[in-house]
């Protein structure tokens, strides 16, 4: 961050020596708390804190001598004090809230630190969202740090964007006081077949001395994952089991793991640590992608430290990976990660590390949130209009653009189908027996309808296809223009007529996600910015996103977490079939495939 953000340890350096001498006494004291020192995994009772300037002056045994009449004080109470919450790997898009409205939700939950992939706005507006996430974050009262999107498309030449990222764009961003490396490099395959735009910005990055992210979403540890490994990414939250984490720390790389609202990728890694025994210091805790409803009812990083505690994992041990091994990982490690002098002063009050109650939340060394609440303001950016007007379907869409015809004299077709795994990114290549009625193809059973909707050049195409697993029944059809990672506007349904009432009313509302049944809205939940975010707080998107739950629930959809299974439909860099806007996608060899297979 840039010095007039937040003044740098060598600018504040004569203060804080000041203090720690006796010579000047601190701003704020936390006394009599147990140190959790994450440098030396210990815990250290009857200590202070002493803060100066925001940043942390002295920690030790008694800071009553650096203490002066108009210090504030914070009684510990012999609770413990651990470092602010590190989260190492998010899309702050996912909770379908703005910077400021994240913040707000994730601060009383222990956050002070977060390492943002804005990927999903650039797919939609470019470098101008990715500058306008970035300057909304610096506005926060606690530490976003801003990743230039790396892969905007994901997969060229296998969808479309709003627009692209080049080479160019990310020198740029890299001069951005706020931007701490590159977005997780998707386009593993480019990467592993040298690509020169996805080196060039791998290059880019790294000769401005900063961090490349990972993302190699293949069980492949061969070849390919060697190429991918010397291209430079220097972590990877995409791993599933013990040998992925195993196999990229042995590599040199950060294992990120993750616990998201649909990802539970924590508990089959850890046993790396808890089991094999592994030096757990290149292994780092993250949520990648929490929805709102998960923000405000289950938690954000204390819900993934709390998770891997009860996989076994030791508590410091769990705190080290959602603090001191993130900062470290991205070069902070002399600016946030612990309760150390010169450190920012981000400090959580805890009267447990199992259970990890969030009673009091400091960052920069204000009390930001106590017992749940926030007491701090969260700035909004002023959004311009061209972030608000951004679904251009081209024309009023009809049951007619979701047709499937059959080949001429067929009564039954073969049709390749998405298939749904619950709780995981990868789908399955499934291949189904569906009727023809009337020359078009027709859903059965579990079987209905995708449709990829063009919503950024008004092009008025729909690509139209097959998805299992939902358990949709009756006259129904959801819409989002939540659409990783190009973000059209995907519609999945049982009814023809209904997916085009609910395209055209997000086209309506300027996008977000609704569910019709019967030709009656059951629930819609407005996103207006880029069709990604809404600037209302996380309480209010929670509460939509929870009637949106208990829709898809009433047309016989009991998966948990289906909504993000929907929005991650046209993924075309995860395994194993998506949907973009140029057709079927086989990710297992980055090729187009039919819908209906060809007759033999």
């Amino acid at each position: 961050m840039s010095d007039n953000i937040f003044p740098s340890w060598p600018d504040t350096a004569p203060q804080l020596i000041e203090v720690a001498a006796g010579r000047a006494p601190a701003d704020t004291v936390i006394r009599k708390g147990i140190w959790v020192n994450v440098h030396t995994r210990e815990q250290l009772p009857d200590h202070d804190i002493a803060i100066k300037a925001g940043r942390i002056a002295y920690v030790g045994p008694d800071a009553s001598y650096c203490t002066g009449p108009d210090t504030q004080i914070i009684e510990a109470n012999g609770r413990y004090m651990i470092p602010g919450l590190c989260d190492a790997h998010m899309h702050i898009e996912s909770g379908m809230l703005t910077p400021a409205e994240f913040a707000r939700a994730v601060i009383p939950h222990g956050t002070t630190s977060m390492f943002t992939d804005p990927h999903e706005i650039a797919n939609v507006l470019g470098l101008d969202g990715v500058r306008y996430m970035h300057d909304e974050a610096l506005m926060q009262p606690v530490n976003i740090f801003t990743q230039m999107p790396s892969c905007a498309p994901s997969a060229p030449g296998l969808e479309t964007t709003g627009h692209e990222i080049s080479p160019e764009d990310v020198a740029e961003a890299m001069s951005w006081p706020g931007i701490i490396g590159l977005g997780e490099m998707m386009n593993f395959p480019g990467v592993a077949n040298a690509d020169p735009k996805m080196l060039a910005e791998i290059a880019a990055t790294q000769r401005a001395g900063k961090t490349v992210g990972g993302h190699y979403a293949s069980p492949d540890l061969g070849p390919d994952f060697a190429a991918y490994v010397a291209g430079g990414p220097a972590d990877d939250h995409e791993g599933t089991c013990e040998a992925d984490a195993i196999a990229r720390v042995r590599q040199g790389m950060r294992s990120m793991m993750r616990l998201g609202s649909a990802w539970y990728d924590v508990e089959s890694q850890i046993t790396a640590v808890t089991e094999k025994g592994l030096d757990p210091r290149n292994f780092i805790l993250c949520t990648d992608d929490c929805h709102s409803g998960t923000l405000v009812n289950d938690g954000h990083m204390n819900r993934v430290v709390r998770h891997a505690i009860a996989c076994g994992c030791d508590p410091v041990v769990a705190l080290q990976m959602a603090t001191i091994n993130t900062a470290t990982h991205f070069g902070l490690e002399r600016e946030i990660g612990s309760i150390t002098p010169g450190r920012r002063a981000d400090v959580i009050l805890t009267s447990s590390l199992t259970e990890l109650p969030i009673e009091v939340v400091i960052a920069r060394g204000q009390i930001v949130a106590e017992s749940g609440s926030i007491k701090v303001d969260c700035p909004h950016y002023d959004w311009p209009a061209s972030a608000r007007g951004t679904v251009h379907l081209g024309h009023e869409l009809t049951a007619q653009d979701f047709e499937l015809a059959a080949p001429e004299g067929a009564n039954r077709v073969t049709a390749n189908v998405i298939g749904v795994v619950e709780n995981q990114a990868p789908t399955k290549a499934l291949q189904a027996e569906l009727p023809v009625v009337d020359g078009l193809v027709e859903g059965t059973d579990d079987v209905c309808q995708i449709a990829l909707v063009e919503r950024h050049r008004a092009t008025g195409g729909v690509t139209n296809a097959f998805v299992s697993g939902f358990g949709y029944s009756g006259k129904m059809a959801m819409a989002s223009t939540v659409a990783h990672d190009s973000h059209q506007m995907i519609v999945v349904g049982t009814d023809r007529a209904q997916m085009a009432l609910a395209a055209n009313r997000l086209a309506e509302a300027g996008g977000g996600i609704t569910l019709y049944k019967d030709g009656e809205e059951l629930a819609l939940i407005e996103l207006p910015i880029a069709g990604l975010m809404s600037d209302s707080p996380a309480t209010e998107v929670a509460a939509k996103a929870q009637k949106m739950v208990e829709a898809m629930q009433a047309c016989g959809c009991s998966l948990n977490n289906a909504y993000m299974q929907h929005s991650l439909l046209a993924l075309v860099v995860i395994p194993e079939l998506r949907i973009s806007d140029l057709g079927l996608v086989d990710v297992r060899t980055f090729q187009k495939i039919p819908v209906i297979e060809p007759v033999q």
